[in-house]
């Protein structure tokens, strides 16, 4: 789902969007002439790789996940705020392209196994 900036409403407007049975819901509404306030939540499945074995294994996502969306070059009075900022420079917010690139991040992380986890192999760092 894409929507231009100016068009998103004052009002929480609901959006859903999918991605590799992954989905992204939600509401979202404009809270200031350049931020876009996000609430959703993540939900669904996806195959990661072991960090340690290189096996396949399938993670569960149940979490929310809020943020916001500045048009332009977000630009901080206060160091305060540690609400993630996602920045648009084409006046176009892609719900879409915002969970490939949640996905890609999962995939980036570190996993372990069950099987890893259970074996008596550990790391140790001297």
């Amino acid at each position: 789902m894409k929507i231009e900036f100016r068009k998103v409403p004052q009002s929480p407007k609901n959006f859903s969007a999918e991605h590799n049975s992954v989905k992204i819901e939600g509401t979202f509404c404009k809270i200031s002439p350049s931020l876009v306030k996000v609430d959703s939540t993540i939900s669904g499945k996806t195959t990661v790789q072991c960090a340690r074995c290189g096996e396949d294994d399938t993670v569960t996502l149940e979490e929310e996940f809020n943020f916001l969306i500045s048009d332009g070059i977000f630009k901080n009075d206060s160091s305060e705020s540690e609400d993630l900022v996602i920045e648009v420079d084409d006046n176009i917010i892609d719900f879409d392209e915002i969970i490939q690139s949640e996905i890609s991040s999962i995939y980036s992380d570190y996993h372990i196994c069950n099987n890893c986890t259970e074996s008596d192999l550990v790391d140790k760092e001297y």
